[in-house]
């Protein structure tokens, strides 16, 4: 797996991450299908430890990611396709106000079937300010 992303990463077809949450890898978050000329996207995967779901982790590494591929890979729209029965993966879009545009029917073969997948996306037009700090904003602000 590790070769593979490495592969695609220096083709350009995709950027791989690691989350990293207090010195511990919890989960993993990748670019992929980047595409380039009149079309300047990519879709978003990912997935996180269960034991660090809920404090904003997620939210928190897609909105970094997204930014980075807007401001500096260049990128002008990214989508993000997710299973209709994966709550926990739409709120991390919801959180993040990406726009729901549809289902695609049988899209992923997942499981040893084709899973349907409702479609989210961003452009770049749409978050100006970056999505970190539109992501900062939305959320309720703790106190030490």
């Amino acid at each position: 797996m590790v070769r593979h992303l490495r592969a695609e990463a220096n083709a350009g077809r995709m950027l791989p991450f690691v989350i990293d949450y207090r010195g511990r890898l919890v989960g993993q978050l990748t670019v992929a299908g980047i595409t380039w000329g009149s079309m300047c996207s990519g879709h978003v995967g990912y997935w996180v430890d269960e034991s660090v779901a809920g404090r904003g982790v997620m939210p928190t590494a897609v909105a970094l990611v997204v930014d980075h591929c807007f401001r500096t890979v260049g990128l002008h729209r990214i989508e993000v396709c997710i299973r209709p029965e994966n709550a926990p993966s739409r709120r991390v879009v919801e959180k993040l106000g990406f726009r729901e545009e549809g289902l695609r029917p049988r899209y992923l073969h997942i499981d040893g079937a084709w899973r349907d997948h409702l479609v989210f996306a961003l452009t770049a037009e749409e978050v100006p300010e970056g999505l970190l700090h539109r992501w900062h904003q939305a959320r309720p602000h703790h106190t030490a």
